[in-house]
């Protein structure tokens, strides 16, 4: 492997991962701006301009765009989180030059008000197929009780209110501030050219200006407690479950993974024998979710309405149980072997590439596959057992939606 970095005078951060064994390359820009960085007013903006990204710019259209994704052969898309919008393609090296061409051009778009308006109800008819599933609505409620006052707590597309209420002036405002150079990392993974990549990048984005935008990281206020959503017109109740976690910064977030895997990650999770094997639930995982300055356990519970009661007590009793007793050696080693399927999905540059741009996102470096297994590995039951002790699943806020009161 090969490591590269560059960075252009308006701030823009280009970075690889070069792999000479792999058959394709793969790129993406990774803007860091989402839910977290929007006002009230703009709830739903970075998901809604994910959209607008893909209809066009001054000189490409809709149809020129995804014709010559589709013309080089590209696997390609986008994602909004709460912290991170990134575009993305993966294309065999030969067409790489293509692919930049076209992202770069990509991220300045025209933003029409007639697409805008057009693209305004796709994004409304997504919020309500999101409503028609109880594990997002759960999630959503959950997010608000464990965030209450704060952008994390709101819902990555936004509202109906917000959206209606949204107009594109105020879209194009966001995107000058948190679309600039200086919040922006293009990274590369795979058997890419870097010198080419590196030409491309400073003739496509040598010219973007930087804002000198950041982002708010004060510690988080956490709230906790239970709520219920009552919904009759879902036949399983589903629950999620938050708690506070180690940050992405935070060198124990390998201890909060593994601990978080021991108890509710995979087939040999105590969680799964609790309450999925015996029948109780049809789901039931806990996992450690890492953030920009801040970090979460999540957990998920599926079940028939007359179990929810006996099955919610129990996945708490599992979660207690592992705060009083700690957990055994060997459920950390299975945990700790659950994590080499990392390297199953680093075989592929298009995988590779969304932990290449986190990391830099966030910690300013790219973590080699060697280095990240060794610390995985290097996390023993005694490290598990002392981040339990601390009982890190105290505060803990969880909803339920369905058929229950």
């Amino acid at each position: 492997m090969r490591y590269d970095h560059a960075t252009l005078d308006n701030g823009l951060q280009i970075i690889g991962e070069y792999n000479p064994e792999a058959l394709s390359m793969a790129c993406g820009f990774f803007c860091r701006t989402g839910a977290r960085d929007e006002t009230e007013a703009e709830s739903g903006v970075s998901h809604f301009l994910e959209h607008m990204m893909f209809k066009g710019t001054e000189t490409l259209d809709y149809d020129a765009i995804n014709k010559t994704f589709d013309a080089i052969g590209s696997r390609y898309n986008a994602f909004t989180s709460d912290e991170n919008t990134v575009y993305f393609g993966q294309v065999l090296p030969e067409y790489q030059d293509q692919l930049v061409d076209l992202l770069g051009r990509m991220m300045r778009p025209a933003l029409r008000r007639s697409d805008f308006e057009m693209e305004k109800n796709v994004i409304l008819e997504e919020i309500a197929m999101y409503l028609d599933q109880p594990l997002w609505v759960a999630h959503d409620h959950c997010c608000r009780l464990f965030v209450p006052d704060h952008p994390m707590g709101r819902p990555v597309l936004g509202t109906v209110e917000s959206i209606k209420a949204l107009d594109r002036d105020a879209m194009a405002d966001y995107f000058e501030r948190r679309y600039a150079a200086d919040n922006l990392t293009l990274a590369f993974s795979g058997r890419y050219d870097w010198e080419s990549g590196l030409k491309a990048a400073k003739r496509l984005c040598g010219g973007w200006r930087p804002s000198g935008v950041s982002r708010d990281t004060t510690p988080l206020h956490h709230g906790a407690g239970s709520q219920v959503v009552a919904e009759e017109k879902f036949k399983q109740v589903n629950v999620y479950l938050m708690a506070p976690g180690p940050a992405a910064q935070d060198p124990e977030r390998f201890v909060a993974a593994i601990t978080a895997a021991a108890i509710g990650s995979g087939e040999a999770s105590r969680l799964h024998w609790a309450l999925v094997d015996p029948g109780l639930a049809e789901a039931a995982h806990w996992s450690h979710d890492e953030q920009d300055h801040a970090g979460r356990y999540s957990g998920l519970l599926v079940c028939a309405p007359e179990n929810y009661e006996r099955a919610l007590a129990v996945f708490r009793g599992e979660l207690e149980r592992a705060q009083s007793e700690g957990l055994r050696a060997d459920e950390v080693q299975r945990a700790i072997r659950r994590f080499g399927l990392v390297v199953l999905q680093a075989e592929s540059p298009l995988s590779r590439l969304v932990g290449v741009g986190s990391d830099w996102v966030y910690r300013g470096a790219i973590t080699p596959l060697e280095e990240f297994l060794a610390r995985v590995r290097a996390v023993t039951v005694e490290d598990c057992n002392r981040l339990l002790a601390a009982r890190p699943f105290e505060s803990l806020a969880s909803v339920a939606v369905g058929a229950v009161s």
